[in-house]
C-alpha cells in the first residue's frame, strides 16, 4: 500500500496575503481564449483561465509539482485503485457545496467523446462515491501518471449544469453554450464578464478556501493580436504583463525605464503534421492521390526546412530545434533521438521524384497567426523552402479559433498539412502519444489531425500506459518515438523560448514552462 499525504495547502500559498487597497492586473497576449467549458478546447491559456476558475482534485503549481486542491489527501490501495478524501467545507461560486456527486457528475461529462479533456480520465474505468467526502478511481490497469492528469481534471457543479443544460459536451472551440460563456466553480477567481476577442475579468472568490499568494483584487485579461501594439500598450503603462515579447523588441523593452522582459525555456513543441489517412488529398480534387500516405514524400518536405535559417532569421536565436515530438523537461524525452534528419533540398527533389512527384503537386499550409511566438512569421519561411523543391505551396493564415476548428481532429480533419504546437498537459510523453500520434482507443488522438498511425506505436503506447517500472515504460516511450521519427510522422520545428514583457507595476510574477500567466501567483507593487 502506498500513502500520500497532502497536508499542506498550496506550495508558496500560505506564505503571503492579499493587501486591502486596489490591486489590478492588465495583462494581454496574441489571442483570446477558446471558451470557459472546462471540458472542451484543451489550449493552454484557455486551459490556464480555466484552472483560475475551476479545480481538479490535485494542483500543478508554477513549478509543475503537485499539491492537494479539492480533495485533501489520497492513497494507492491496490495496483488499480486510488481513494482520495475530498476537501470539506468547499462552496461552488454560487454558494453550493461540493460534494462526491460533482467528483463522479464531472468524469461522466470530460469523457464524452466531444470532450477534448478526456485525456485526464483516459484509464479511469470507474470512479466510486464511498461517502460525500470520499471516492475511489478505479483504473482499467496500473497507472504510473494517474495523478499527472488530475489538475486537468477540472471539477464541475451537477446541480448548476443540470439546470442550464449544460450536461453535454458541445464540440467546437466557440460553442455558444451556457458553460462555454459561464462559469461555477470552486476556483480562488470568480468570472465577472467576458465579452468575447475583447476583454475578460475575473475577481477573487472569497469564499475560496485556500489563503492567496497573490494580492489581486482584479485580474484583467485583453487578447492584442498586434505585436507593435502589444508592446505600445506595455511601455505606455496600459497594461501590466504582455507575452509573447516580439523578439525584436526584447532589447527595446529592456532599455525603457518601466518594464523589462522575463525570458525562460518553454516545453511546447512546434510541429507541422501531414494528412495521412485521406486517399484523395483535399488540395488535388480528382485526382485519386494523397502524396502524403508516402514516407519519402514526408521526408522530402522534412530535408526541404532549414530549421538553422529559421531558428537565426526568424526566431533570432530563441529556439532551440528538435528531432522530437517532445522537449527536455518532459518524462520520456531521450537526447539521443534529438538529432535533426540534415537540411537537403537536393536530397528531397529526388524523394519527390522516386514517389511519382517530379514536378511536385498543390497543397495548402493550414498556419495560426496570433498562437505561438513567430506563427505566421515561421510558416512565411516555411513556404518559400517547400517551393524550392518544386511543390505548389500556399499559406493560409488566420486566427487561432479558426485555424483550431479547422484542423481539429473533433472538428473533421479539414486540413492537408499544418502546424500545431504541443505541451503534454501531464509533462509526461503518453500525453504526446496519446493525443497527438495514435488512433485507437477512447479518448486518442484528438489532436491527431493527419491520422498519422503505426500499429507498432500503437501497441506500445497501450504497454506505456501501464508500465510502472520506469526504465521499461521509458525504454517503450523511446522506441515509440523512434519508429515515428523515422516515420516522419511528423515534422517537428523547435521549442520556442519564453519572453514575457513585465511592467515595473508588478512586484512578482512567476513564469511558467506552458507560457501561460497563473494568476494565483502574481503580487503588484
Amino acid at each position: 500500500m502506498r500513502k500520500l499525504f497532502g497536508a499542506a495547502i498550496l506550495a508558496g500559498v500560505v506564505a503571503l496575503g492579499g493587501a486591502a487597497d486596489a490591486k489590478t492586473l492588465r495583462y494581454a497576449t496574441t489571442g483570446d481564449i477558446l471558451g470557459l467549458d472546462p471540458h472542451i478546447n484543451n489550449e493552454g491559456p484557455t486551459n490556464t483561465m480555466k484552472s483560475n476558475i475551476y479545480e481538479g482534485l490535485v494542483h500543478r503549481a508554477w513549478d509543475l509539482s503537485l499539491h492537494p486542491a479539492l480533495a485533501t489527501e489520497w492513497e494507492q490501495v491496490n495496483p488499480t485503485t486510488w481513494r482520495f478524501k475530498l476537501r470539506q467545507g468547499v462552496k461552488f461560486h454560487d454558494g453550493s457545496a461540493f460534494t462526491a456527486d460533482d467528483v463522479l457528475f464531472s468524469y461522466e461529462r470530460i469523457k464524452q467523446p466531444q470532450s477534448e479533456m478526456s485525456f485526464a480520465v483516459n484509464t479511469i474505468k470507474e470512479i466510486k462515491k464511498i461517502s460525500d467526502h470520499e471516492i475511489e478511481i478505479v483504473t482499467g490497469g496500473p497507472d504510473p501518471i494517474l495523478l499527472l492528469n488530475m489538475p486537468n481534471f477540472f471539477i464541475m457543479d451537477k446541480e448548476w449544469s443540470e439546470k442550464n443544460n449544460t450536461t453535454t459536451v458541445e464540440r467546437g472551440s466557440t460553442a455558444k453554450t451556457y458553460a462555454n460563456l459561464n462559469t461555477n466553480g470552486t476556483g480562488a477567481f470568480k468570472l465577472v464578464s467576458w465579452v468575447p476577442d475583447t476583454k475578460l475579468e475575473v475577481v477573487p472568490y472569497a469564499e475560496w478556501w485556500g489563503k492567496p499568494a497573490h494580492n489581486l483584487t482584479k485580474a484583467v485579461f485583453t487578447p492584442i493580436s498586434n505585436d507593435a501594439t502589444r508592446v505600445a500598450a506595455l511601455l505606455s503603462g496600459e497594461i501590466d504583463v504582455m507575452y509573447p515579447v516580439p523578439l525584436q523588441d526584447v532589447q527595446r523593452i529592456n532599455n525603457s525605464s518601466n518594464a523589462k522582459v522575463l525570458q525562460g525555456p518553454e516545453l511546447r513543441t512546434i510541429f507541422l503534421g501531414f494528412d495521412q489517412w485521406r486517399d484523395e488529398l483535399l488540395d488535388m480534387p480528382g485526382t485519386g492521390k494523397n502524396p502524403f500516405k508516402d514516407k519519402r514524400v514526408r521526408q522530402a518536405f522534412y530535408q526541404a526546412v532549414d530549421m538553422e535559417a529559421i531558428k537565426r532569421v526568424v526566431m533570432r536565436g530563441a529556439s532551440a530545434n528538435t528531432g522530437l515530438m517532445i522537449a527536455p523537461g518532459i518524462n520520456g524525452f531521450d537526447k539521443a533521438l534529438n538529432d535533426r534528419y540534415p537540411y537537403d533540398p537536393e536530397a528531397a527533389k529526388k524523394l519527390l521524384a522516386e514517389a511519382g512527384y517530379p514536378n511536385g503537386f498543390p497543397v495548402t499550409l493550414d498556419c495560426p497567426n496570433d498562437r505561438y511566438v513567430n506563427d505566421e512569421a515561421i510558416c512565411l519561411a516555411v513556404v518559400p523552402m517547400i517551393k524550392r523543391i518544386g511543390v505548389d505551396i500556399k499559406l493560409n493564415a488566420q486566427t487561432k479559433s479558426l485555424h483550431f476548428d479547422k484542423i481539429g481532429a473533433k472538428q473533421g480533419n479539414n486540413t492537408s498539412f499544418y502546424m500545431l504546437g504541443w505541451t503534454p498537459g501531464s509533462y509526461d510523453a503518453l500525453n504526446m502519444l496519446e493525443n497527438i500520434i495514435t488512433m485507437d482507443g477512447a479518448g486518442q488522438g484528438t489532436w491527431n489531425s493527419g491520422k498519422y498511425k503505426n500499429a507498432r506505436v500503437e501497441e506500445l503506447t497501450d504497454l506505456i500506459r501501464v508500465e510502472t517500472n520506469q526504465e521499461k515504460r521509458n525504454a517503450m516511450i523511446s522506441e515509440a518515438m523512434k519508429i515515428h521519427k523515422e516515420d516522419f510522422g511528423h515534422l517537428p520545428l523547435h521549442q520556442q523560448a519564453l519572453a514575457w514583457g513585465v511592467a515595473n507595476t508588478v512586484a512578482e510574477v512567476k513564469q511558467r514552462p506552458q507560457n501561460d500567466v497563473d494568476l494565483h501567483y502574481v503580487m503588484m507593487k
